[in-house]
């Protein structure tokens, strides 16, 4: 099994253009925040989370802080405090009734990923996720893994 360390450099790799790192900044945080909002729109009704009904992100992240702690626990600290806010908020957004959140969700979904391709062309590299379909667990990290450095934190 690769370390953390090995996943990141590779991820970098086709990672280099300011402009595909920049999309990357906006689009990888969406994307995760839109699948957890579609599998948050997945109702579990024969179980409840803190008075919620209980759905499919629930046990999509607790299963994806698995494998970040498996990588890297002090990532993991961090990927859960994040897939926490992204809970936060598809909760606020269901109460506010907006518009259905799978509705929402889907609509950044299509629109990050424009963003993510648009960078990749512009980079001249394919998506990792191409080689190997892990790659979509590690673009959050390697992004969290910069901020991580930036207040001299381990990982």
């Amino acid at each position: 099994m690769k370390t953390i360390y090995q996943w990141l450099s590779e991820y970098g790799e086709s990672h280099q253009n300011t402009t595909n790192k920049t999309l990357h900044w906006v689009c990888v945080p969406l994307i995760f925040f839109s699948l957890v909002g579609l599998l948050f729109s997945i109702k579990l009704p024969f179980f409840s989370i803190f008075g919620i009904t209980g759905n499919v992100a629930a046990l999509v992240l607790l299963l994806t802080t698995g494998y970040y702690f498996i990588l890297s626990k002090a990532l993991s600290v961090g990927m859960f405090i994040f897939s926490c806010c992204c809970w936060a908020l598809c909760v606020m957004i269901e109460q506010l009734a907006i518009a259905p959140l799978w509705q929402f969700c889907l609509n950044i979904f299509v629109l990050a990923w424009i963003g993510q391709f648009w960078g990749h062309k512009i980079e001249g590299k394919k998506p990792s996720f191409f080689k190997d379909i892990q790659f979509l667990m590690i673009g959050p990290a390697w992004l969290l893994s910069f901020i991580y450095q930036r207040l001299g934190i381990q990982f």
